[in-house]
């Protein structure tokens, strides 16, 4: 049973820093302060969908342990009323790993939280440093160790494409995520918006943002580094709506951004099958998972076309016992 997640998103107000990249207006759609007479509305409005039992109510933002700690405690009581009575199975938030201490922790716990989300964003200094992160690889270290500690599930975002980024720091960065052991992964391709010293940079020509293409990529690499390490990826590319369409000036962005990329991760995997099998031009079958069948077939049926313009006419068939990312192929005269 899939469970409905009550989101609210909680404005910049809280941050120390003014990251390079950052307009959490246009990414949330929103600028007001979140009150807890807003997460009752919320709740309410979720409640008339039976499958919001056993979901979780969220505070997104990336800074919510910095905002007012009055306001920070308002809005836990608020939704802890609905874990107590068992509406929700729990809270999640999203920080910065520089607002996490033993104090912070403790407040969390006794307001239900259950999971904790941290902006990494990247395991470089320097590229931390060029973006104006305000923390450094360390306090990703620090503040996952001590939300662990604490027993919270602990989910990291990561970023690609950054100023100052390479493919290599971003592969560098998934692996020393991984060594922390999340739960959970979100990996956002960067998205230049106006309003940004990135934005600037971009304009001045100093910096080159990665194009859907070439982020797709890179990130089919990255899910398939946290899926070997069953890790899972709970959100790739940011989400559509809000007021991103209107200040998105450059960057990955893309609104089915996570299907472009597991269809080059369906597409990689059936050239590599061709090549390790020897299986020669012509007709064959290529057999997923019975949710992977647009994937392998690509957006725009893409995949399909590469496949055609290489020699091979493809099918694409479900066997249900295939599983995520496997398939196997066979050549129609042998079906």
């Amino acid at each position: 049973m899939k469970h409905v997640n009550v989101g609210l998103f909680v404005p910049h107000n809280g941050c120390p820093h003014q990251c390079a990249f950052c307009n959490q207006r246009a990414i949330s759609g929103q600028n007001k302060q979140v009150a807890p007479a807003d997460v009752d509305e919320a709740v309410k409005i979720a409640m008339n969908n039976p499958d919001s039992r056993g979901g979780e109510i969220a505070f997104f933002g990336g800074s919510f342990t910095a905002i007012d700690r009055d306001v920070m405690i308002g809005l836990l009581k608020a939704a802890y009323k609905y874990v107590e009575n068992g509406s929700f199975k729990g809270i999640r938030c999203s920080t910065r790993p520089d607002a996490i201490d033993d104090e912070i922790c403790r407040i969390l716990k006794s307001y239900g939280v259950t999971a904790v989300e941290l902006g990494a964003q990247s395991m470089s200094d320097e590229v931390l440093r060029l973006n104006r992160r305000g923390h450094t690889s360390q306090d990703v270290i620090n503040a996952s160790k001590m939300l662990k500690s604490y027993g919270f599930e602990l989910g990291l975002q990561m970023m690609t494409g950054l100023y100052g980024s390479t493919d290599e720091d971003s592969i560098d960065t998934a692996k020393k995520i991984i060594a922390l052991k999340p739960a959970t992964v979100r990996i956002y391709p960067t998205v230049v918006l106006e309003n940004t010293e990135l934005a600037e940079l971009y304009k001045s020509g100093k910096y080159q943002p990665e194009t859907v293409d070439s982020a797709a990529e890179l990130c089919a690499k990255l899910l398939l580094m946290f899926h070997e390490a069953d890790i899972t990826v709970i959100r790739t590319g940011l989400h559509s709506g809000g007021g991103v369409e209107g200040e998105y000036l450059a960057g990955a962005y893309h609104p089915a951004f996570k299907e472009i990329c597991e269809g080059k991760i369906y597409f990689n995997k059936a050239i590599e099958y061709i090549k390790e099998n020897n299986i020669p031009q012509g007709k064959i079958t290529i057999f997923v998972a019975p949710d992977a069948i647009s994937k392998m077939t690509g957006q725009k049926r893409c995949n399909i076309v590469k496949l055609g313009e290489m020699g091979y006419d493809a099918k694409i068939t479900a066997d249900s016992k295939t599983g995520k990312y496997q398939l196997y192929i066979i050549r129609n005269e042998e079906l």
